[in-house]
């Protein structure tokens, strides 16, 4: 049996409350969380010394503007918002790029669903005699709502 060593009298089940709370085993976490990181700090820090060399590197230029070929269902042919057709078109694709090589450049093509193919196919042959080769088609983005 135990036996109650402090306190007034009163039956053995009589049991006071602490109302102290105990902080040591918060003390020893803490204690513990703190001896982890003091290990750990000097390990996460680089201790090789390196000098490194400046980083000059050119800006690279912006791409040049795209260049759209619009077909419409009668079959009118347009560079950007410039009317054109088959006779003069390699020339005034020339005119749009400048200086730039036009077996490098890229022509983007926008056709109206209801147009002939016969147009379609007119556009690419003035642009493979005029000495462009890289063409994208451009069609209509249905993978997202309201993208028309």
């Amino acid at each position: 049996m135990a036996a109650k060593l402090a306190g007034g009298g009163g039956s053995k089940f009589n049991i006071e409350q602490n109302s102290e709370i105990n902080v040591t085993p918060f003390v020893d976490v803490m204690l513990v969380l703190l001896i982890i990181f003091m290990v750990a700090a000097p390990l996460a820090t680089v201790s090789v010394h390196v000098t490194l060399p400046p980083a000059v590197a050119k800006p690279s230029p912006n791409p040049p503007k795209p260049i759209y070929i619009s077909i419409q269902q009668n079959g009118d042919t347009f560079i950007g918002d410039t009317p054109t057709d088959l006779a003069t078109l390699g020339s005034d694709l020339r005119k749009q790029i400048g200086k730039r090589d036009p077996t490098k450049e890229r022509i983007f093509i926008r056709g109206d669903e209801e147009m002939e193919y016969k147009d379609f196919m007119g556009v690419m042959n003035a642009l493979q005699d005029s000495g462009f080769y890289s063409v994208a088609l451009i069609g209509q983005d249905t993978s997202r709502p309201g993208a028309e």
